[in-house]
Formats: C-alpha cells, sequence, structure tokens
C-alpha cells in the first residue's frame, strides 16, 4: 500500500512539472508587453510635420503637442498623434516625414522642404523633455536612455532635391537621414509605382543619387517606387535600404506594395520593410472596394456629363448599397506573416503613416495600436525576441550597418553630375 501511495506521488509530481511550464506561459498580451519595454517601437513613417503646414501654416508657437484630440477629425487640433499617445503606443523612436506635395516645380519643392525640415526641428526642441533629434544609431540609444523620443527626419519624395546631388548633400547636413525616392509620381530620374513608367527604373542620374546617398549614410527608403526601380536600386547600392511605410503586395495588390521578387532579395541586402499600417494597402477586399467605386464614378460621369447633381446622387446610391470593407489589426499582421515567410524575421519593421491617413485600422486607428499589434503577432506564436527584432532591433541594425557603409566609403569622392 505504502509502495502504491509512493508511486501516485511520484507521478503527480511528474505530471505537475510538466504541465507547469504550459500553465506558467505568458499571454500574448504580457509577451507583448515586455518586448515594447525591452525594445520599444521605432516607427518608420509618421506625418505630424505636414499636418502642421497643411492646418496650421507652420505657425506652431501656440500648437500643444501633448494631446490633439480636441476637434473634430481633419480639422485643427484632431491628430493621430501626440506625446501622450506616443507613450501610451511604446513608441521609442519616430521618423517624421517631411512630405511635399509633387505637383511643385523642383526649386518650389526644394523651399518648401527646407520649411518642412526646419518646423520639423522647431517641434523637437519646443517639447526638449519628451523628443531629442537624432542623427546616429547612437544618437537613438541615447535619447531612449534618457527616456526621450528620439526623433529622426526623413524626406518623401525625391522630387526634395530639385534633380541636385549638393541639394541632397545639403538635406543630409540639415538632418534628414532618409529619402522616399519618389512618390506618388515619377521624379525625371526614378519611376513610381503609381505613375505610367517613364525611365523603366532609375536613369543614370537615378542611380548617381541613391549611390550618392550611400556614401552619405542617408538610407534610401523605396516606399512608393516602382518594382523595377527597386531592383534596380538594389543593384546599385551595397547599404540596406528601408520601405519606410509598405504592405506586401502578395496580400494586398495595390501597386505601392512590396512584390515577392523584391523580398526575396532583402536577406542579401540586409533591408527591411516598414510594414504600413494605412487600410487601402492592408485590406485586399478594401482595395477592390476602391476600385470599384472609381470605376462606377467613372460610369456616372460618363452617363451624366455636365450633370454633377446627378453624379453625386449616383454615387450616394453606390455607397449606401455598397459598405466599404474595414481592415483590421489581423490585416497588418498578415503583411508582417508574409515578410517573414519571404524574407525573415530580420527583415521587418513598422511603418505606420499615422497623419497621412484618415484613420488606421480598426483596433489601431492611431499610435496607440502598436500594443494591441504586437499582442496579435504574439497570439500568432512569434517570441519576444522576435517581436523585439521587429519594433526595434532590426531598424538598428539596418542603421548601423547604413553608417558602417557609409564609412567604408571615407575615401570615396561625392558624386557630380552635370545633368539637371
Amino acid at each position: 500500500m505504502r509502495q502504491t501511495c509512493r508511486l501516485a506521488v511520484t507521478t503527480a509530481l511528474a505530471f505537475a512539472l510538466c504541465t507547469a511550464p504550459a500553465l506558467a506561459q505568458d499571454t500574448p498580451e504580457e509577451v507583448a508587453a515586455a518586448a515594447l519595454e525591452a525594445a520599444p517601437v521605432w516607427d518608420g513613417h509618421n506625418d505630424v510635420p505636414g499636418r502642421l503646414r497643411g492646418q496650421f501654416g507652420n505657425v506652431i508657437g501656440h500648437f500643444d503637442f501633448h494631446d490633439t484630440l480636441e476637434g473634430d477629425e481633419w480639422t485643427p487640433g484632431q491628430m493621430h498623434t501626440d506625446l501622450q499617445r506616443l507613450r501610451e503606443g511604446r513608441v521609442g523612436a519616430q521618423w517624421w516625414s517631411v512630405w511635399i506635395s509633387t505637383a511643385l516645380e523642383e526649386p518650389e519643392a526644394v523651399q518648401t522642404t527646407l520649411e518642412q525640415i526646419d518646423v520639423t526641428h522647431r517641434l523637437i526642441n519646443a517639447y526638449p523633455d519628451d523628443l531629442a533629434l537624432a542623427l546616429t544609431a547612437d544618437d537613438v540609444e541615447a535619447a531612449m536612455a534618457e527616456g526621450r523620443i528620439a526623433s529622426l527626419i526623413g524626406m518623401e519624395g525625391g522630387h526634395s532635391i530639385g534633380s541636385s546631388l549638393s541639394v541632397l548633400r545639403q538635406m543630409y547636413d540639415l538632418g534628414a537621414r532618409y529619402m522616399t525616392i519618389t512618390h506618388n509620381l515619377n521624379t525625371p530620374w526614378a519611376d513610381s509605382a503609381t505613375d505610367d513608367p517613364e525611365h523603366g527604373g532609375l536613369t543614370e542620374f537615378g542611380v548617381m543619387v541613391v549611390q550618392e546617398m550611400a556614401r552619405l549614410g542617408m538610407l534610401v527608403d523605396l516606399s512608393h517606387v516602382s518594382e523595377e526601380t527597386m531592383h534596380d536600386t538594389l543593384d546599385a547600392v551595397g547599404a540596406p535600404v528601408i520601405f519606410s511605410h509598405s504592405g506586401v503586395r502578395a496580400v494586398n495588390g495595390h501597386a505601392r506594395n512590396v512584390p515577392d521578387s523584391v523580398l526575396e532579395r532583402l536577406p542579401d541586402n540586409g533591408g527591411i520593410v516598414m510594414v504600413v499600417g494605412l487600410p487601402g494597402y492592408l485590406s485586399e477586399a478594401q482595395r477592390v472596394w476602391y476600385a470599384a467605386r472609381q470605376a462606377e464614378q467613372a460610369r456616372l460621369e460618363a452617363w451624366w456629363q455636365g450633370q454633377p447633381d446627378q453624379v453625386e446622387a449616383g454615387m450616394e446610391a453606390w455607397d449606401a448599397a455598397n459598405a466599404m470593407p474595414e481592415a483590421t489589426i489581423s490585416d497588418w499582421a498578415d503583411h508582417i506573416d508574409h515578410v517573414r515567410e519571404v524574407s525573415g524575421i530580420d527583415h521587418i519593421g513598422i511603418g505606420g503613416d499615422y497623419d497621412g491617413m484618415r484613420s488606421g485600422p480598426v483596433g489601431a486607428e492611431d499610435v496607440t495600436g502598436y500594443p494591441p499589434l504586437f499582442t496579435e503577432l504574439a497570439r500568432r506564436g512569434y517570441t519576444q525576441e522576435d517581436l523585439e527584432k521587429i519594433s526595434f532591433r532590426n531598424m538598428l541594425r539596418v542603421m548601423r550597418e547604413a553608417e558602417a557603409y557609409a564609412a567604408s566609403q571615407a575615401d570615396v569622392p561625392p558624386y557630380e553630375s552635370d545633368e539637371r
């Protein structure tokens, strides 16, 4: 009897030891929280500087960045981003996007870019307890160690340099550390994803631009560019590239998203896709809905020429009968899953695009949405180490490697061209 009892106790203890780790597993929420505590989000793209220009004319003396929830959507005061919500969203480093319209002629584009860099500096300087300008990877880590949000400047659109390598170098000296080499339209030297092909990728001068960027240590951002431009850039530069705010085309077929042919090359290049939160680039159903809506509007405009009231009434009826599909955090995670599958865990980042869209996906409508996104990833089996790479460590590695590449080019003279 005593031996039977001893056997029963031994069996019970063995069962407890085997099952205890499973019972003690952290929840997805806890895994995500631990990851974001150790490695807060380094976000690839936020359009606050554009909102400051569009809503306030860059006059920000009375602008309060502590809380921007006052007012109605898209009116002065209402934004996706403020200091309080950046903290809540566990953002530790932020690329602030210096965006300007592609409709501007090149001389005006250069001036406007300078004004946007200026307002970004003024915003950072106005909140020294919360924000710190970062020009290097070391600066990022130092700012975060002080409890401040590392603030970096990225230019959105190669038209910002006015087809001038000299201007490019001066933008770098003013603090720009990445440039998206096109926006929605082609530049004179590179094709955009959303314009009719003109150059077949990069021109000879375009190759020189991306090589000069790499020589300087300015990251080449391939969001917005055509597939041919992506491949030409990967062929031309030895430094890692970034996609500051893009999804993947295999999940959503939008031309702005990254095709597998490019994802397959990222491990050799060392670059990352900072996966975007813009709903129209996440949800394929929403992309199809937008295309159908545009087709219906074109049909009505052809049918009711010169009768805008009829077109408006027709579109109201179409909208009432065809609700727009929602994009969710799950859609966002699907894109991250695909980058992991094709490129690997070391080539994923996050590029929200907040304040450059109407709203983020359901559950992540503003910058407070990062913890729920990382919880969803943990629910899918991403480890804390995986999540830390996605949130911060991959971008840190990319910036360090870009700086190391620039250091290796110290004996290479500045690129020169008489092309205008």
